[in-house]
């Protein structure tokens, strides 16, 4: 699970995105113009090379409380779709 005292800080992404993966979990976390985007998807692939519809995302205040919202989602959505994550990470 992603932890806020251990995650990149908020000034990080006015410069460039975040990726991450955990246990056939992938995520990115990038500013965008409506605030910070945050967006998971199953394995193997990058984010530009994931079709869209499998791509969950949500976006929150480009603020340290945005920051944190970002990372509850995104433990949420690993929880609610555990079944889709291990399946990707046996492939």
């Amino acid at each position: 699970m992603l932890k806020k005292e251990t995650f990149v800080p908020i000034q990080f992404f006015k410069k460039e995105a975040y990726t991450g993966s955990m246990n056939g979990m992938r995520y990115r976390i990038k500013k965008e113009e409506e605030g910070l985007e945050a967006a998971v998807y199953p394995q193997p692939y990058c984010y530009e090379a994931t079709a869209d519809e499998k791509k969950t995302k949500a976006v929150f205040p480009f603020s340290e409380e945005g920051r944190q919202q970002a990372l509850e989602w995104i433990n949420q959505q690993f929880m609610e779709k555990q079944d889709l994550w291990a399946a990707a990470e046996r492939k």
